[in-house]
């Protein structure tokens, strides 16, 4: 299953993935690729939560573009 994330780079620094389809599912990590890891295991376990709580799963539909805007 695959879900849309989004990432910010952090005040302090590194960086924070929130996964938009997933309410209060976010991670972070010192570099990019340890913040995706890390939301990787996030949404696992959330999903496995959900799972034993007995709730259903939610699917991304969400589709993500990047536009560039001139200005």
């Amino acid at each position: 299953m695959d879900y849309s994330v989004v990432m910010h780079a952090a005040e302090e620094s590194g960086y924070w993935v929130e996964v938009p389809a997933l309410p209060g599912c976010y991670s972070q990590g010192k570099s990019v690729e340890e913040a995706l890891a890390n939301v990787r295991e996030a949404i696992a376990l959330y999903l496995e939560a959900l799972r034993e709580e007995g709730q259903q799963v939610p699917r991304d539909e969400d589709v993500v573009f990047k536009v560039a805007v001139v200005a």
